[in-house]
């Protein structure tokens, strides 16, 4: 074990990173094309790569602790602590990950949420459009209570 075998798991997590950024930008464009006969599958790709990560994160601790232990330094380093413990061209290379790591997760995070806007929109603008077919609206009093406001009459194209 040592530093080349930590920065290989290292390229192989940010392999799997940009996977799950591709994975998330596919989920985004079947959000937004309303074609949600492949969200399922869409979502479930993304948890596959999850999966995935999952895995590589626990064989990097693992690689991490191993050369943490060699270096001196106690178990569980970040890979800022790792780099200022390990002499060049490790500790740049190390940092290089760290600075990627960085900014493919803050991607992650703003596709996530992007995402997540997406299907709160849509699950919004659904309920809104089944609720327009019923007799009345549903709303909640001031106490919390849910209410049906008034009646309506629908006409409803049965080409639809």
């Amino acid at each position: 074990m040592g530093l080349a075998e930590v920065s290989s798991v290292l390229w192989r997590e940010r392999e799997l990173l940009e996977m799950l950024l591709f994975k998330l930008e596919e989920e985004q464009l079947v959000l937004a094309s309303g074609r949600t006969k492949w969200l399922a599958r869409a979502t479930r790709e993304v948890d596959v790569v999850l999966q995935e990560i999952k895995r590589t994160e626990l064989l990097r601790a693992v690689e991490v602790d191993a050369v943490a232990a060699e270096a001196g330094i106690p178990a569980n380093p970040s890979l800022a602590q790792l780099a200022d413990a390990v002499a060049e061209p490790w500790a740049g290379l190390l940092r290089e990950h760290r600075q990627a790591f960085l900014t493919m997760t803050a991607e992650v995070q703003a596709l996530a949420q992007a995402n997540r806007d997406l299907l709160t929109t849509g699950q919004r603008a659904a309920r809104e459009a089944l609720l327009s077919l019923t007799d009345g609206t549903a709303t909640y009093t001031p106490g919390g209570e849910a209410v049906t406001v008034g009646t309506r009459h629908h006409l409803l194209d049965s080409a639809l």
